[in-house]
């Protein structure tokens, strides 16, 4: 249950699904920034010996400095799983952002909710249920991810818990409305880029294959 295969297929099936379907006119908002949820920091840091560091791995060192201290923390995950991969998994996160941004938008989390932590799906909501009262409606056409890029890494070889922070380059079209249908933000017309920096979650080595997103910022 652990192989990276099953966690991009569940994102990958579910991405294409949603966006197939919301590629449109989707939800309801009173901006079009996302609610920030800070990311935790880890109780326990990596401490791994030289020998370790220095084994070399393509599938690690084509996203990540080797000198880094990310590059460390990814060769703890792979000691713990050595099925994961940082190349699978930064596809996945591709997808899921794609994903869970139509989603927001479209104002319902019920299909992404088991890839949000319980933080960000309450602030997700909360900001959902803001725009709904309003008054407001936005038009978004997601028209796709520019850019995809480990931005830190952190585990903790007490607990296994691999946190992965990845920035990501979108490219969309926004445009809010009041009651009247008039914009009254952004242009229906003109696609805009928006700069975001995710972090997500998992166990290494357990049964549940999910990674979820626990932290989100610019």
């Amino acid at each position: 249950m652990s192989n990276p295969m099953i966690q991009l297929i569940v994102l990958a099936a579910i991405a294409v699904f949603l966006i197939l379907r919301l590629r449109g006119v989707l939800g309801t908002r009173d901006g079009f920034e996302q609610p920030r949820v800070e990311q935790r920091q880890p109780e326990q840091p990596y401490d791994l010996p030289d020998d370790d560091v220095a084994i070399p791995d393509d599938d690690i060192s084509d996203h990540v400095d080797p000198e880094s201290p990310a590059y460390v923390a990814l060769v703890a995950m792979k000691q713990v799983e050595p099925s994961f991969s940082l190349t699978e998994f930064l596809s996945g996160a591709k997808q899921a952002y794609e994903m869970i941004l139509v989603a927001f938008e479209r104002g319902d989390l019920s299909e992404v909710r088991p890839f949000l932590s319980d933080d960000v799906a309450a602030a997700f909501q909360s900001a959902i249920e803001a725009r709904d009262r309003s008054g407001q409606t936005v038009d978004v056409q997601f028209l796709g991810t520019r850019e995809t890029g480990l931005s830190a890494a952190e585990f903790d070889t007490t607990t296994s818990v691999a946190e992965l922070s990845v920035r990501f380059l979108g490219e969309m079209i926004v445009a809010t409305r009041d009651a009247q249908g008039n914009v009254v933000e952004g242009d229906p017309k003109s696609p805009r880029k928006q700069r975001d920096t995710w972090t997500f979650e998992r166990e290494m080595g357990a049964d549940d294959p999910n990674w979820r997103l626990v932290a989100t910022g610019a």
